[in-house]
């Protein structure tokens, strides 16, 4: 743990703080209606939703919906192809132009997140370090802190995590599935610890992997709630988000 202060945090204890979020999915490449957030504040933290009346991020991505919170955005001009995570290899152009925000974009440093795991069918918690791509189309690629499907939740659970390159040719995509011996429907601590060309991702106090490459240019943060099936169960779903710490 460093000893100094954090330079980002957040316990979301006076609700959800716009000079720190944009409680948008990647808006540049749909509309508002889509990309919006569903949330409430809970004494635990930020609670995401998916909501039974919520519309698919974009049509050509359906079934997925998504309630999100990011530390930045980026985007070209309508029509461009210049924006923040393109997802997709071709037929991507932005929607809706989106004022560039930096609220947070490190280049090296640790964040802490504390999460508790949706078991909601058809969902997925993930947190992402994504390249803001303002400076340049190849700074994007990703630090996947976590991936977890709500099937994998258990008295152990199964998360994806690891390095993707997407765009950025310096790097290699290096994913793998990690084992949490708890279930990770309760309350627990990721950390990412990134620069001099390595990774390290770790939970509640243990590493679990450790990835000798980084992305060192501007990285947004971004904590989602996806449902990645076609609706079904019951509604709202829900995961929480109860910290943020970080360190430059």
């Amino acid at each position: 743990m460093p000893s100094r202060a954090p330079d980002f945090t957040d316990g979301f204890r006076d609700g959800l703080d716009p000079e720190k979020w944009i409680a948008h999915y990647l808006p540049q490449w749909t509309v508002p209606e889509r990309s919006e957030a569903r949330y409430r504040i809970v004494e635990s933290g930020l609670e995401l939703r998916i909501e039974s009346d919520q519309l698919d991020w974009r049509v050509e991505d359906a079934p997925m919906r998504v309630s999100n919170v990011q530390t930045a955005v980026f985007s070209g001009p309508v029509g461009s192809t210049r924006g923040t995570h393109r997802h997709r290899p071709d037929g991507l152009e932005v929607r809706t132009a989106i004022p560039t925000r930096m609220l947070f974009s490190p280049s090296r440093g640790r964040i802490d997140l504390t999460v508790a795991a949706s078991t909601d069918e058809g969902c997925m918690l993930a947190a992402w370090l994504v390249g803001t791509e303002h400076l340049s189309e190849t700074d994007s690629g990703e630090i996947c802190i976590f991936e977890i499907d709500a099937d994998a939740v258990s008295t152990t659970t199964r998360a994806r995590s690891g390095i993707k390159a997407h765009h950025d040719p310096r790097l290699t995509t290096d994913m793998t599935e990690v084992v949490l011996p708890f279930d990770a429907s309760a309350s627990h601590t990721w950390t990412v610890i990134w620069g001099d060309g390595e990774t390290a991702i770790g939970c509640e106090g243990r590493v679990l992997r450790r990835v000798p490459q980084a992305p060192d240019y501007p990285l947004l943060l971004l904590i989602d709630l996806f449902e990645v099936s076609a609706p079904s169960g019951s509604y709202p779903k829900t995961a929480v988000i109860s910290g943020v710490r970080a360190w430059n």
